[in-house]
């Protein structure tokens, strides 16, 4: 197996991440609900009005959803919203192609698509753009785009068929695609469905467009796996291509290139290790090494030593040393009594030498209540990620990163006329970092946001766009501000 070693060679942050808790600048929000609300709880963060402050919308299962506006200086209001409960989770993105991100919302029940308006103002547009509806479990969510298609298509994970009489284990529902067509979608059946909780749809370890499907072993049992569908030739992948499958309590995917060769590594979420999988040269996949240090089985803080249960997860630099990190959001379903009912957060730092330290508690960020989704975003943007953490039946937490001494970095948007103005499927490289600019993945909720690059100690960066169509623009740009890259 090939050592796991970041190619970047700007520098490192010296001091030990640190972060403030701000958690009272948000208005009052939990997420709630009975068994159908086990699962979710996802956030949404994306600019709402056009000030370049990253604004929330939060996931409330029982609990109406929140949209809080980001007035700047970690200040947070309510705004507008349909009356909308049942929410699991959120997604953002441009489905009508004007310029301003939209809402896809799941719901235990008919999803809602909201059209994005003026200074953060919404509308249910579902009937408008002829999207199909059912009164299915909706838990996962992503979105791509076909060529010379106006809209996005879009994958729905369906969780447990709550008509099953047999159910709820081993009565996983199917999955849906969404097609645009000229007056509105059509919705094909994808299947078998094994219970997902994630989707990302995204260049796999062979280079091709690939939709990613994590899979909750909870309910499907047995007979289940991870799968992988290739999204031009339309079928699974199985072992003749080189995909092993495995089976897991799927909760979360996060993607990033964590080595330089331009092929993003996969963690995925679950009951007990958090697994890891590298991208081999072949196009396949092998599990980390257990001393790398990302498996986090257990609460890093003492006091329960029964598996954690992983939700969230997201790589991003901290301390801007060049490096992704990686935070996972931890919490009992409810109360699995097999399961670690104390069991903190994880900030996972990665060293130069590609091993992962865990520094939650260091951080100020370890709290114990049953975290779902996270968003890593620089609220106030100082080029520092903050986080945002949505918890069943606790509040929402926001904390403010305020690590001393971090790195130089750089955030990229880009934008091009025509279908697709966000590029969805481009791939940015800062220097030896990749980044590919996706809808979905995490837990139940993403961003729609500058991609973000620390620079340790870099002052500039060479930054080469390879757009969804394979053609390639190059930049150069200094260090500590935002580019815009338009095609």
């Amino acid at each position: 197996m090939r050592a796991l070693v970041f190619l970047l060679t700007a520098g490192t942050a010296q001091a030990d991440p640190a972060f403030e808790n701000r958690s009272d600048a948000l208005p009052d929000h939990s997420y709630t609900g009975g068994w159908e609300h086990f699962v979710g709880g996802g956030v949404a963060v994306f600019d709402c009005n056009g000030d370049l402050l990253p604004d929330i919308f939060a996931a409330g299962g029982s609990t109406p959803a929140r949209l809080m506006r980001n007035a700047g200086d970690f200040t947070f209001s309510n705004m507008p919203l349909p009356d909308m409960t049942g929410v699991t989770g959120a997604y953002p993105l441009d489905i009508d192609n004007d310029g301003v991100i939209d809402l896809f919302v799941m719901r235990a029940g008919p999803n809602i698509a909201l059209r994005g308006g003026p200074d953060c103002s919404f509308s249910d547009a579902t009937a408008d753009w002829g999207i199909p509806q059912t009164d299915q479990w909706t838990t996962a969510f992503t979105a791509w785009w076909e060529e010379d298609d106006l809209r996005p298509t879009m994958a729905l994970g369906n969780y447990v068929d709550r008509t099953n009489p047999d159910g709820p284990f081993e009565a996983c529902d199917t999955n849906t695609i969404l097609r645009p067509v000229a007056d509105g979608y059509v919705a094909d059946t994808l299947a078998p469905g094994f219970c997902p909780l994630s989707m990302l749809a995204a260049r796999d370890a062979r280079g091709r467009p690939t939709l990613r499907v994590s899979n909750d072993r909870h309910y499907y049992v047995k007979g289940g796996y991870e799968q992988m569908w290739d999204i031009a030739e339309q079928r699974f992948l199985g072992p003749d291509d080189g995909w092993d499958n495995v089976s897991l309590w799927g909760m979360g995917i996060a993607s990033a290139d964590l080595t330089g060769d331009g092929r993003d590594e996969v963690m995925l979420t679950s009951m007990g290790d958090q697994l890891l999988q590298l991208a081999q040269p072949d196009g396949t996949y092998a599990g980390a090494p257990y001393s790398i240090g990302t498996y986090a089985q257990r609460p890093h803080t003492g006091g329960d030593g029964r598996p954690s249960t992983g939700w969230h997860a997201e790589f991003a630099d901290i301390d801007n040393d060049g490096r992704p990190d990686l935070f996972i959001a931890k919490g009992n379903v409810d109360q699995m009594p097999g399961m670690a009912t104390r069991d903190p957060n994880n900030l996972l730092i990665q060293e130069a030498d590609g091993t992962f330290v865990e520094m939650a508690e260091v951080a100020g960020i370890a709290t114990l209540d049953r975290s779902r989704g996270a968003a890593l975003a620089d609220f106030d943007l100082d080029g520092r990620l903050d986080l945002v953490v949505v918890n069943r039946r606790a509040p929402l937490e926001l904390y403010r990163n305020v690590t001393p001494d971090t790195g130089n970095w750089l955030r990229v948007t880009l934008e091009q006329d025509g279908p697709n103005r966000n590029a969805i499927g481009a791939v940015i490289q800062v220097g030896d970092q990749s980044r590919q600019i996706t809808v979905g993945g995490g837990h139940a909720g993403g961003q729609a946001l500058p991609l973000h690059f620390g620079l340790g100690d870099a002052d500039k960066a060479d930054i080469t766009i390879t757009w969804p169509d394979g053609t390639q623009t190059q930049e150069r740009g200094d260090a500590n501000q935002t580019i815009i890259i338009s095609r």
